[in-house]
């Protein structure tokens, strides 16, 4: 049976254009209508502006008939995580602290989807300042997982996550600053991508943990996953951590696979803590390369035991410094009690941040503070440096490293709401990623008893995105996990 508008891919989307059997009008009305059907129970977005949309793709469909040469993601719908600035539209960080935000300019994500005539599609909720792994930490609302909606989408790009699985846009940009891409999108069955860090600029992206945030897409499936990367990926002069690097053609050799293929598994990702039935789910996906003709070998990361301990040190202390800004005076909320300006800062913080922001703030400061910097903080640094040598050693012996993204399926929600360390858990297996500052992907490999998403994760070395697309094209090919949607995609809307 042929799948609806909302239901196909961009590829899809775009060559329906192409062929003069869609418009973006067209297609903007069918996400839209989608939107309106779905948001009462997924609540992914932020905030949308209908007539907007429309006019982008008037706009769209005026360049087509008028001939003029169109952008690589012309008329397409791109939803945006609520981080990313966005001129003259409200940018939250699902904070209260922002919630009157708006930029005077769009970040450089932002400009390359304009310059490729994408229709941007409504921002994405998101825990708040990305800080979380459920999207429950948002000030605004809470996201449903679209594959049973008594359960979280993941975090922190929930909203963005949700979206694309549930059919509400095709493409969305995410950010990972410890898996929050990665995790989301394996609780959600499609396909996430955290970049190496410098891939992308991080220009207008509201900073969480300077050294470990990373912009990347989420999809329906790897193509498109590499278009929409294609679009983003490419040096920029206004981020100084970007690399300038040319970027390769992304969908130019998807479809041949890598061989040889050297598959390492690190011993660490399957120990005690993983769920059963992911394992075995992960174990089945490896063995699918194992029959196109992969090796499995064994190698270890003898400190990524080590990793999770040390992000929840990095990334806190880059948080504190990073949102010392909020204060109510230069940026943010202000307190509408009077008092001094430490208590005015003291009170627009604490009324404008949430509680987990509020905690990492605290941890943050504490690791430091003096007396205590070289104790936590330096020391967090030099485990960093340690667990980036695993990966090095580990990529002498195999192209790719691979396992579960999270170690359980989507949980329910406020199922862990109130046991922070269980909840960090969750990134277990993603946050030494982003230490390492390597590129991340998360592939659909299955699904539960319950009928819940699992993700098969694939780590490369530095800039091997090209690669990594290749490798996870070559599972996709031989599985139709990707093209599986979600029950409430059918449902058909309650009566008013």
């Amino acid at each position: 049976m042929a799948r609806s508008i909302p239901e196909m891919t961009a590829v899809e989307l775009l060559h329906l254009q192409q062929k003069g059997e869609l418009t973006a009008q067209t297609i903007a009305e069918a996400f839209l209508s989608a939107v309106q059907q779905r948001e009462p129970t997924l609540r992914s977005f932020l905030w949308m502006d209908s007539e907007d949309v429309l006019r982008q793709a008037a706009a769209v469909d005026a360049k087509r008939r008028a001939g003029q040469p169109l952008g690589a993601l012309a008329g397409v719908p791109v939803a945006i995580k609520d981080v990313l600035c966005t001129k003259g539209v409200r940018t939250t960080c699902a904070s209260k602290i922002l919630a009157n935000f708006i930029p005077p300019y769009d970040a450089h994500v932002i400009e390359r989807l304009k310059a490729a005539d994408a229709i941007l599609f409504g921002k994405t909720n998101m825990d708040e300042f990305a800080m979380g792994s459920s999207t429950e930490n948002s000030a605004f609302q809470q996201t449903r997982n679209p594959w049973d909606s008594t359960r979280i989408p993941g975090g922190s790009s929930g909203g963005s996550a949700a979206a694309v699985a549930g059919c509400q846009t095709p493409l969305a940009l995410g950010t990972d600053t410890g898996g929050s891409i990665r995790q989301p999108a394996a609780l959600c069955g499609i396909v996430g991508l955290k970049p190496t860090y410098g891939r992308v600029s991080r220009y207008g992206l509201i900073a969480y943990a300077s050294s470990l945030d990373q912009i990347g897409p989420f999809a329906h499936d790897v193509t498109d996953c590499a278009l929409l990367l294609q679009v983003i990926a490419g040096h920029d002069a206004r981020d100084s951590t970007s690399a300038p690097l040319p970027v390769p053609d992304y969908r130019a050799e998807l479809e041949n696979p890598v061989r040889p293929l050297r598959i390492g598994i690190p011993r660490e990702f399957f120990d005690k803590g993983l769920d059963p039935e992911v394992e075995s789910l992960v174990r089945q996906a490896l063995r699918e390369y194992e029959k196109l003709g992969a090796t499995l070998i064994d190698v270890s990361l003898p400190h990524s035991p080590y990793a999770l301990a040390a992000y929840y040190i990095v990334a806190p202390a880059e948080a504190s410094s990073n949102l010392a800004r909020y204060d109510g005076m230069h940026y943010g909320h202000r307190t509408s009690q009077k008092s001094d300006l430490i208590g005015t800062y003291a009170k627009s913080r604490g009324e404008g941040f949430g509680k987990e922001v509020q905690r990492r703030i605290m941890i943050g400061t504490y690791v430091l503070s003096s007396g205590y910097k070289d104790a936590y903080y330096r020391k967090a640094l030099k485990v960093r440096r340690l667990i980036k040598q695993d990966y090095d050693h580990a990529f002498q012996e195999c192209d790719v490293l691979m396992g579960p993204t999270s170690p359980t399926a989507a949980f329910r929600i406020g199922e862990k709401v109130n046991d922070p360390l269980a909840m960090y858990l969750s990134d277990v297996y993603t946050v030494g990623c982003n230490l390492a500052g390597l590129p991340g992907l998360s592939i659909p490999c299955g699904f539960t008893r319950e009928g819940l998403p699992v993700g098969l994760q694939l780590i490369g070395p530095p800039f091997s995105e090209e690669k990594l697309l290749r490798i996870a094209r070559m599972y996709e090919k031989v599985t139709d996990w990707h093209t599986r949607r979600p029950p409430l995609i059918s449902a058909k809307p309650n009566p008013a």
